[in-house]
């Protein structure tokens, strides 16, 4: 088996976006943990239980919601909100024990966050900001595709984008990202890994000439801030070369995409990639939304393919193996360290700077 990141069970996790999550019932395994998920009639407040009927185990993602209370498709057992059983078929007195676990849920920025760990230590406070994603500033496409590999190789993924101009050749890299050195800043007692590229003149890839409309050479910045263990944000500028933003800020010439990441794991070498993209140009073209779900569709699926395959390989190599890590990898590397560490220390949540 190769490595497996451990998980830091004391942390909030994306389970779902808001969009997801209604009166159908939804099963997402994270950490392991088996939850159904579901939006209560009486005012749309989402809940997690456990998705395991405490009598025969049977899935209650698979069963039936009677107003806001979850019915087990099995023998009728049935759970209100807080996951306490208030009905049990054949008999007036119902066990102690019978209750499925209930799950802190946080909702906001159009995610569902959750909290697996200790109840006692989810504060709210601690989950990060993608206010972008349902800002009527931005204009967002969104997906989610499920990778059979170690959460773990897709943070070393996502930050280290100089695969792009490899795995994603003539879609969203050029020669120039793999050339530009990078510049890396870490904050271990937050938790966050930034990485920065920026390339003064370089091609422009598809993914931009065709959204945007530049013709010819551009500026082009890449600017990654790694909140662990879930949340990724690329702040993402390009304009014509020459264009700069103006001394207060303002960048009126340039265009700016957030693309977002959460990366959730699902359980031992399996793991759920929660991708966005969100624009600030061309907000009301149904074309370019159209053409940049579909086209990022197909990077994120570049990925998915790699990052499966690489996690077979790993699980044929012989024990003892080394990895080579060069400048590049130094985000990368940042992130395994504060993982490792949110698994060590007991995961005691940090308060967030808003």
């Amino acid at each position: 088996m190769p490595h497996m990141t451990a998980f830091a069970r004391n942390q909030w996790y994306v389970a779902a976006y808001s969009h997801e999550v209604g009166r159908e019932l939804l099963g997402r395994t994270i950490l392991g943990e088996p939850l159904v998920l579901y939006r209560t009639e009486e005012d749309g407040t989402a809940v997690a239980l456990a998705d395991r009927c405490v009598h025969r185990r049977f899935p209650l993602s698979e069963s039936r919601l009677d107003g806001d209370r979850i019915v087990c498709g099995y023998h009728g057992f049935t759970y209100d909100t807080a996951g306490a059983c208030v009905y049990v078929p054949g008999q007036k007195r119902i066990p102690r024990t019978a209750r499925v676990a209930s799950y802190p849920v946080v909702e906001q920025d159009s995610l569902v966050w959750v909290w697996i760990g200790d109840p006692a230590l989810a504060h709210a406070g601690t989950i990060p900001r993608a206010g972008h994603l349902d800002s009527p500033d931005w204009v967002t496409v969104r997906g989610m595709e499920p990778i059979d590999a170690d959460y773990g190789l897709l943070v070393d993924n996502l930050l280290d984008l100089s695969h792009e101009t490899y795995l994603h050749g003539g879609y969203i890299g050029t020669p120039e990202v793999a050339e530009t050195p990078i510049t890396t800043e870490v904050d271990e007692g937050a938790g966050i890994v930034r990485v920065s590229r920026h390339m003064d003149d370089a091609a422009c890839p598809p993914f931009y000439a065709r959204s945007t409309g530049i013709e010819g050479r551009i500026t082009r910045w890449q600017d990654i801030e790694y909140h662990a263990p879930c949340l990724y944000l690329l702040h993402s500028r390009i304009a014509p070369v020459g264009v700069l933003p103006e001394p207060d800020g303002s960048d009126p010439n340039g265009f700016h995409t957030e693309i977002t990441y959460a990366i959730t794991p699902s359980a031992d070498g399996k793991v759920f990639d929660f991708w966005a993209v969100s624009r600030d140009f061309a907000k009301d073209d149904e074309e370019v939304t159209t053409f940049l779900r579909d086209f990022n569709h197909t990077v994120v699926m570049q990925d998915v393919d790699a990052l499966n395959l690489l996690q077979k390989t790993l699980g044929t190599e012989r024990a003892g193996y080394q990895e080579l890590s060069i400048n590049i990898d130094t985000g990368g590397l940042a992130a395994r360290r504060i993982l490792a560490r949110l698994v060590e220390e007991g995961d005691e949540p940090v308060e967030k700077v808003r």
